[in-house]
């Protein structure tokens, strides 16, 4: 039986290259989730909930396990939030902020790979769910990111669904997205949590970027 010819379309989509930009750091000049989290709930809000649970802390110091550390902190700040409701939060952030997180010099990198032959793609350990309507923006053909957990009728749980997208996480979830052949054309990254990716891209950027918005 002859192979079935493959879709124009999808051939096209397997044929273009990777292009993978850290997010916080790298296209931004300071942590969206941390800034999230101070206009949604404010410093004393935060500091509250440290100084009530230090077990967040204490077993952070202990595992170092920072997609732990992002879950309960988030968990116990927003308690079970509807997610619908989480998004809509969200996307006032987003709104509000806009252009002002990004340094200047990333996007105009991140504007040269605007290019029939390339995919522009954000692999980052915030939440996918916070980055996502950043992609939007910019233009993203896709956004990777740490996957908070929600239970079955949509609300927000203090454990994540999978592990912390960081390190080698990053790799597997580029080949998971895109298959075990994907040509990652270039990585940019800003800490040792984008080293693997950056080191299997065929170009590797690692803190090229310095800018800061104008305030």
């Amino acid at each position: 039986m002859p192979l079935q010819p493959k879709n124009p379309k999808t051939a096209a989509v397997e044929a273009r290259k990777i292009v993978a930009f850290d997010f916080d750091g790298t296209l931004t000049y300071k942590d969206s989730f941390t800034t999230f989290l101070r206009m949604q709930c404010g410093d004393a809000r935060i500091a509250g909930v440290l100084a009530a649970k230090p077990g967040i802390l204490l077993d952070y110091v202990r595992t170092q396990d920072r997609g732990a550390l992002k879950s309960r902190l988030i968990y116990n700040l927003l308690g079970p939030m509807a997610q619908g409701e989480l998004e809509t939060h969200i996307q006032a952030f987003v709104t509000k902020t806009g252009h002002r997180l990004f340094r200047p010099d990333a996007l105009r990198a991140w504007a040269t790979h605007n290019r029939p032959d390339r995919l522009r793609v954000i692999v980052t350990a915030s939440p996918d769910i916070l980055v996502r309507p950043f992609g939007q923006m910019i233009g993203a053909d896709r956004v990777i990111g740490t996957k908070l957990g929600f239970s079955a009728d949509g609300r927000l749980l203090p454990d994540l669904d999978g592990i912390n997208c960081r390190g080698e996480e990053k790799v597997r979830r580029l080949r998971e997205a895109f298959g075990e052949e994907m040509v990652l054309d270039s990585a940019y990254g800003d800490t040792k949590g984008d080293r693997e990716m950056i080191a299997a891209a065929q170009n590797g950027f690692y803190r090229v970027f310095k800018e800061k918005p104008e305030a």
